[in-house]
């Protein structure tokens, strides 16, 4: 039996069929139709639906059921998407649209992280732990927190918005109109927006040669490899990105105190390259004596696909009442 997981960020929707064992048997990514109202964005979700069960020799019908992790706050209990700047979505009927394509389908809402970091606390980086969390490092930064084994989404339900904590007074705008938030400084945006510059500034750079002198081929991979590979103006843009990452991880950590901090996302396929430098900026930074676990997620791009397939069994781990 196979259910569908989506992930809908600010970038691309990505979906995938899931099966009991966590696996994904068939999957899209597409585009995010930016402009796009969220009725039109829904329909597009509900055609890759059936061309999925389509390439599977399935009816959409036999789908168990359609998790949907989103960007933004969620009230999961009445399937709305309150806000999500990087969507353009505020206050939509997220289940009751996907219903009037699959009726009597069950559809399931979560905010991504909390999906992402339900994934891997089924079978992944947090399996077995009490207290943990997801960073997602991708066009914004999403949050998840594990509290006694359980997601934590927020004291009066409205969730966690780690993405939100402004840790820079006065820094850039964010998306959601405030300055300095984790999500303007911590994410692949922010490291496309400055390799963009580096390459106007300084034509010499590796990144200006990757991306054929084009602004628009500047992507936050094409900036790390090119600091994997020595340019100094790519070192300087990374070594900036991880000194503010690791003072947000090290906030999180003197509130939390988890056992465990994830990192998912694009930015997260660095690897060592950003692990190793990360782990030693938090040690030197934290109140705490020891070294918190700073690993990255395992399922990666794929857990917030895996845990929206979860939704439909994971009720009491996701503190619904």
């Amino acid at each position: 039996m196979y259910r569908i997981g989506f992930d809908v960020g600010g970038t691309s929707i990505k979906v995938g069929a899931v099966d009991n064992n966590m696996q994904i048997a068939a999957g899209r990514s597409i585009a995010f139709p930016k402009g796009e109202t969220y009725e039109e964005v829904v329909s597009l979700m509900a055609k890759v639906v059936n061309e999925l069960a389509w390439e599977m020799k399935l009816a959409s019908k036999d789908f168990k059921s359609i998790g949907i992790a989103t960007a933004g706050s969620i009230d999961a209990k009445n399937g709305i998407i309150i806000n999500a700047h990087n969507l353009g979505f505020h206050n939509v009927p997220m289940i009751d649209e996907i219903r009037k394509h699959f009726p009597g389908m069950p559809v399931f809402l979560s905010n991504d992280a909390d999906a992402a970091a339900l994934a891997e606390l089924r079978g992944g980086a947090f399996r077995g732990k009490k207290t943990a969390v997801l960073l997602t490092l991708g066009t914004g930064v999403g949050g998840g927190i594990i509290l006694d084994g359980r997601i934590f989404k927020g004291g009066l339900g409205h969730g966690n918005e780690l993405g939100h904590m402004i840790i820079q007074h006065g820094g850039p705008v964010c998306t959601c109109g405030n300055k300095g938030c984790i999500e303007s400084l911590c994410t692949a945006t922010w490291i496309i927006q400055q390799g963009r510059k580096a390459i106007v500034e300084y034509p010499i750079s590796l990144i200006h040669e990757k991306a054929d002198g084009d602004i628009n081929r500047v992507t936050a991979k094409v900036v790390i490899d090119s600091a994997k590979e020595g340019d100094a103006i790519a070192l300087d843009i990374f070594n900036t990105y991880v000194d503010t990452l690791s003072s947000a991880i090290t906030s999180v950590v003197a509130l939390l105190d988890p056992e465990t901090v994830a990192l998912g996302g694009g930015v997260s396929l660095a690897g060592d390259f950003l692990f190793e430098p990360l782990r030693k900026l938090v040690k030197q930074k934290s109140f705490f004596k020891i070294l918190h676990e700073i690993v990255p997620a395992k399922f990666g791009n794929k857990a917030g696909i895996i845990g929206a397939s979860l939704l439909a069994e994971s009720r009491e781990a996701l503190r619904y009442d």
